[in-house]
């Protein structure tokens, strides 16, 4: 993977200025659940089990051109890296749960409804938007498809077990109250099989069947432009959709939106750097140690917010937790994403290009 970023007058409109379109298509969102109603209530009836149809096909259409770029055959290079496998579990699996209750805790002990759907957003590790923030932060694309792959199965067989730990056994140990919870590995199950194995094998079928036919010359330098940009519009659509289906609920909610927001702020900052100063510490490289970072920063809301409306009722302050998630996600990691490409060429200056100055505007070069 090239992990230099072409220079801002090679960009288009939209790539250099993605902030600005991510932040309009928030409120385009917010716009229509605050004066289309109807829109929200359309959405909503799309649904299929726990999950919302059409934010799994803004997913999809987001996810394909970045497991597409994958080259599969690094996969056991990648597999083989102990420092980065090792790390990214404890990272994901102890750290991360760790963290967002003791977060919970800090923050909402007044709160149990909201610190209970806060604790399950810490449970759900990403397994879909953490793709593009790599990719934009130039990160090793095969690394994430790799540790992404890796926390899906242990999200299955996991995320019961550590929900029963983290909301029963742990608070009584601690004096604390505990909440009860059922969670559906059905509903985890549909969300690893949606949001990760149709793009990821519609990716893979891609690259075989592309270099078998035409040679991976084509694939790479006619194939993959065509079918890059999908990325960036998939993401948008997905941001749209997420704030018409849920907007309203932040609207109405305001003061307690702004309570939930805090520790995950805080937990999205602390858990970046952290994957960030671990990858430097065990001499990574800029691009593994940047895929560490965010595949520890980032959760699956999709996960999240199907298992706090199954298990709590969809008006519960669970379920707005898990709401509140992908609404303080997409901006803080966007922002995170430009603090990866500052810190580059301060923590890896050799590896960096010697004829150009690669820029944080540049990076969205990744998706096109």
């Amino acid at each position: 993977m090239n992990s230099t970023a072409a220079s801002p007058a090679r960009l288009g409109a939209i790539d250099r200025l993605l902030p600005v379109w991510i932040i309009a298509a928030m409120g385009i969102g917010l716009l229509l659940a605050m004066y289309v109603p109807a829109v929200g209530e359309l959405l909503h009836a799309f649904t299929i089990g726990s999950i919302s149809v059409p934010i799994a096909i803004g997913l999809l259409v987001m996810m394909y051109p970045v497991l597409a770029k994958v080259r599969y055959s690094s996969a056991r290079a990648v597999a083989s890296d102990k420092r980065l496998l090792i790390s990214s579990l404890v990272l994901n699996w102890l750290v991360g749960p760790a963290l967002m209750f003791a977060l919970a805790w800090i923050f909402l002990p007044d709160l149990p409804e909201y610190r209970t759907g806060l604790i399950i957003v810490g449970l759900a590790r990403c397994i879909a938007m953490v793709l593009i923030w790599n990719d934009l932060a130039c990160g090793d694309r095969e690394a994430a498809a790799f540790l992404v792959a890796v926390n899906s199965v242990f999200q299955v067989v996991a995320f019961s077990a550590l929900g029963w730990f983290y909301l029963q056994v742990l608070p009584a140990w601690l004096g604390l109250p505990t909440t009860s919870a059922e969670f559906s590995i059905w509903a985890i199950t549909a969300s690893v099989l949606v949001f990760l194995g149709i793009p990821l094998l519609a990716g893979y079928l891609s690259r075989r069947i592309g270099e078998a036919r035409r040679g991976r010359d084509w694939y790479e330098a006619r194939f993959l432009p065509r079918v890059g940009p999908f990325a960036l519009w998939g993401l948008l659509f997905t941001i749209v959709m997420l704030f018409a289906l849920q907007g309203q609920q932040v609207i109405d909610h305001p003061g307690d939106v702004a309570r939930i927001a805090l520790p995950m702020l805080v937990y999205f900052a602390v858990m970046f750097l952290v994957g960030f100063v671990t990858g430097r510490l065990l001499r990574m490289s800029y691009e593994r140690t940047t895929t560490l970072a965010f595949t520890a920063a980032g959760n699956n809301f999709e996960l999240a917010i199907a298992v706090a409306i199954g298990t709590f009722g969809a008006l519960s302050g669970q379920a707005l937790a898990g709401i509140v998630g992908p609404l303080i996600e997409v901006p803080a990691l966007v922002a995170l994403v430009y603090v990866a490409l500052w810190l580059k060429p301060r923590l890896f200056p050799e590896r960096m290009p010697t004829a150009d100055t690669t820029t944080a505007a540049a990076s969205a070069d990744t998706l096109v």
